[in-house]
């Protein structure tokens, strides 16, 4: 019976070692590495939705222990910092004795990009065959990758682009409606009235864009061009 009483003496105060043992392993430090953590967590998704990928955010634990007690604290971004890649995140604390603390943080954004399918010839005009999609982490792509097929469409290769390599905006050109020295066929038109004439175009232009029109008077114009090629002038 006295055994059995020992035994059971034994077991209790194994368990209260115990506890105490889990209770005292949450340190104030861990603690407050687990809110500023939260806190950053939130701002930073907030501030990532509509990021063209999956978000994966990743801390610097060390930054994270290293912030002083506080109760209530805010996430911010410093100015001109960018939510890309390798960053610092403001953690300012608002309670009665403040402080401001940065935490080192990485974000990756993992989407489709689109790469060359095979070697584009500068001056090339692009199809969506020339193209191939995969997935990566874009914050360790140039900042211009192409993410959209749609900007794909209606371009041509500004230069030399090998088989495998990600397509950037800088490397790609509009088609040009209107060639340089082309006649094209000009068009004012106003309340009641369209006025239609002919001149020679002074450089490549592209839909949508801005071009000079030399008439045959010698006079220069200054229009839009029309998907017809047709330059729009102002009335």
């Amino acid at each position: 019976m006295e055994s059995a009483w020992l035994t059971a003496l034994a077991a209790l105060f194994m368990m209260s070692a115990f506890t105490a043992s889990a209770t005292g392993a949450i340190s104030p430090s861990a603690a407050l590495s687990g809110g500023a953590r939260a806190a950053i967590e939130q701002f930073l998704l907030s501030q990532t939705a509509a990021m063209p990928g999956k978000v994966g955010i990743r801390m610097d634990a060390s930054t994270l222990d290293a912030l002083p007690p506080c109760s209530a604290l805010d996430a911010f971004l410093p100015s001109g910092a960018r939510l890309w890649g390798q960053l610092s995140v403001g953690v300012r604390c608002n309670s009665d004795q403040p402080w401001t603390r940065y935490v080192s943080v990485h974000i990756a954004v993992v989407g489709a990009y689109y790469v060359a399918a095979r070697l584009i010839s500068a001056g090339q005009e692009l199809a969506l065959s020339d193209a191939e999609v995969r997935e990566g982490d874009l914050t360790s792509l140039a900042g211009s990758v192409v993410t959209d097929p749609a900007q794909l469409k209606g371009v041509l290769a500004a230069n030399r682009i090998a088989a495998g390599m990600p397509f950037r905006r800088e490397w790609l050109r509009p088609v040009a409606t209107v060639q340089r020295g082309q006649t094209v066929k000009l068009v004012t038109a106003g309340r009641g009235f369209v006025v239609s004439t002919e001149g020679k175009a002074m450089a490549d232009a592209a839909t949508g864009a801005l071009i000079q029109v030399k008439r045959m008077d010698g006079q220069r114009l200054s229009g839009i061009v029309r998907a017809d090629g047709v330059v729009q002038l102002s009335p």
